[in-house]
């Protein structure tokens, strides 16, 4: 394990912090005291090869996996051992935008986007919720486009819709698994970029797992990177590029 683990130095709240995190599925044990925290406004991305536990790691926060042990705590409430009620409470404030997009694809854009808020904010008019669909489809650069099918849209124009779809109940947090997975360089580019003009317009704090090193640089204030179940190294993107570290260099080839 790397002797001094570099640490970001955006001095703010704290978001998201997990402690000795742990987990096993058989007889893998996947994480093996997993610690980071996540700070307010902050995208935090996380490295790590294929089986690693990072896709573990983002559903342990919204509650999908229990933990074996540790703490996961999610704007200063404790995750493990809620009530159901509670965790849905927290995870209204979560958006988490799966890797496939998960899109339904016999709805429109329109009904795909509202389908969440007519379920969560009951009692909206129909005005208001035009008015949202509206304001997230602007934002992601699709606005013509809620009448769609998911069948007639792009890989990348899906990929928006899923993301537009995310936050449109206005998270406090987004977790993204693989957000460029699938697309080509320019649409990734594109997504990537967006990813970074939601946290700036919406002030999200955001963890994005990712191979995709160009996505990784541009959406990324700090990164983390996983191994043998435990956070090997963290800091930014320059300081881990540069580091003499012949494992963590071969994320940057």
């Amino acid at each position: 394990m790397v002797g001094n683990i570099m640490e970001t130095k955006i001095a703010d709240t704290e978001v998201i912090s997990i402690k000795n995190l742990h987990k096993t599925f058989g007889t893998k044990e996947v994480l093996k005291g997993v610690n980071f925290r996540v700070n307010r406004g902050e995208n935090l991305v996380l490295l790590g090869k294929s089986g690693s536990g990072k896709s573990v790691i983002i559903k342990c926060i919204v509650g999908l996996v229990e933990i074996d042990d540790g703490e996961i705590n999610v704007l200063g409430t404790e995750i493990a051992g809620l009530k159901s009620r509670a965790l849905n409470a927290v995870r209204l404030k979560i958006g988490f935008l799966f890797q496939s997009g998960a899109l339904y694809d016999s709805m429109s854009v329109k009904d795909n986007l509202t389908f969440a808020l007519k379920r969560i904010k009951k009692n909206q008019t129909q005005a208001v919720l035009n008015e949202k669909v509206l304001e997230v489809l602007k934002a992601v650069g699709l606005s013509e486009d809620k009448d769609k099918m998911p069948s007639e849209l792009s890989g990348g124009m899906r990929k928006r819709i899923a993301l537009a779809r995310t936050f449109i109940l206005k998270p406090e947090i987004m977790l993204y698994d693989e957000p460029t997975t699938g697309l080509d360089a320019i649409t990734s580019r594109e997504i990537s970029e967006l990813m970074v003009k939601i946290q700036k317009d919406y002030q999200t704090t955001s963890i994005i797992i990712t191979h995709d090193m160009a996505c990784a640089k541009l959406t990324g204030d700090t990164i983390a990177i996983l191994k043998d179940g435990q956070i090997y190294v963290q800091g930014t993107y320059a300081e881990l590029e540069n580091n003499a570290d012949e494992w963590i260099k071969s994320f940057f080839i």
